[in-house]
C-alpha cells in the first residue's frame, strides 16, 4: 500500500467492517470480474473470477480452488462517525 492505490474489498454488517485487498493469493490478480462487481457463491462466499477459488468472509480464507488454506491480506479499517475509514497505520487488520 505505502501511498498507492489499491483497490479493496469491504464488508460491513451494522458496526462490524472488514477489508482486504482485491487481490487473490493464488495468482496475483483482482478477484472481482469487473470493477466492484464480485461473483458470490450461494453461502455468500467470495469467489474468484480468474480461478474459482472461494473465500469466506469471516476471515478471508480460500475454502476451495487452487489457494485451499490461504487467505487474503487484511486491511486495517474502523468505523467513525457511521463512515468506514482505514485505521491507522500501527492497528491490527481484524482477520
Amino acid at each position: 500500500m505505502d501511498g498507492e492505490d489499491e483497490p479493496l474489498i469491504v464488508l460491513r454488517r451494522g458496526d462490524s467492517v472488514r477489508a482486504w485487498l482485491n487481490v487473490c493469493p493464488h495468482a496475483g490478480r483482482r478477484l472481482d470480474w469487473a470493477p466492484g462487481e464480485f461473483l458470490r457463491a450461494k453461502n455468500g462466499d467470495l469467489v474468484c473470477a480468474v480461478h474459482g477459488a472461494t473465500f469466506e468472509l469471516d476471515a478471508g480464507t480460500c475454502v476451495a480452488g487452487p489457494c485451499r488454506g490461504d487467505r487474503l491480506r487484511a486491511v486495517p479499517v474502523e468505523v467513525r462517525d457511521g463512515c468506514v475509514w482505514l485505521a491507522p497505520d500501527d492497528a491490527p487488520a481484524v482477520a
